[in-house]
């Protein structure tokens, strides 16, 4: 890891939380490993961002009162942008940003795994980014698909992982960013 890398920190948001497929299985563990992220990039002085999906109306408009980090997610952000697309790079700012930062790598975290983390991973790549994929910093929930098949979160998550993986992105563990985050603060 070096000064040009970034956390970026997608969706983590309450409005989640009034959606109909929202399941709290998976949220504390998603909490843990996403904290652990934050804390370890503030540790090592790496530039953390926060995106927020913003709609016009519903629980991700900013007038819910639920476009905020998602509970008990604590989260100073260095940054904050608001998207109204799957990829964080479309209409935020953020594209203008890591640009004027001289930010080559990120590291993806946040909701939903399948969507906007996977969407902006692959845009973030095809922009010619190095991207770190956190799969288990990620949360999504099981989906249903047009056969009625029911896929779990974990089949979601590692489905998303394979076709990332040395296409798109790197997939990585919490454990492998917290060392090289530690690696970059001794160096």
């Amino acid at each position: 890891m070096s000064a040009d890398t970034v956390l970026l920190v997608i969706d983590a948001q309450e409005s989640f939380r009034h959606r109909p497929y929202f399941r709290e299985d998976e949220v504390g563990v998603y909490i843990a490993s996403q904290q652990a992220l934050i804390d370890g990039a503030k540790r090592a002085d790496l530039p953390v961002v926060q995106i927020f999906h913003v709609e016009e109306a519903g629980v991700f408009s900013e007038g819910s009162g639920f476009v905020r980090p998602l509970a008990p997610l604590r989260i100073e952000a260095d940054a904050v942008f608001r998207k109204r697309r799957h990829s964080a790079l479309v209409g935020s700012g953020l594209d203008v940003w890591l640009t004027e930062n001289h930010i080559r790598r990120v590291i993806i975290s946040g909701i939903r795994t399948e969507q906007c983390c996977e969407t902006t991973a692959r845009h973030a790549s095809d922009l010619g980014y190095e991207v770190d994929y956190v799969g288990e910093a990620t949360l999504t929930f099981p989906m249903t698909d047009r056969s009625g098949r029911e896929w779990s979160a974990a089949e979601i998550r590692a489905r998303t992982e394979l076709v990332l993986a040395d296409r798109f992105a790197r997939i990585v563990t919490v454990e492998q960013v917290l060392n090289g985050l530690s690696a970059r603060a001794v160096a």
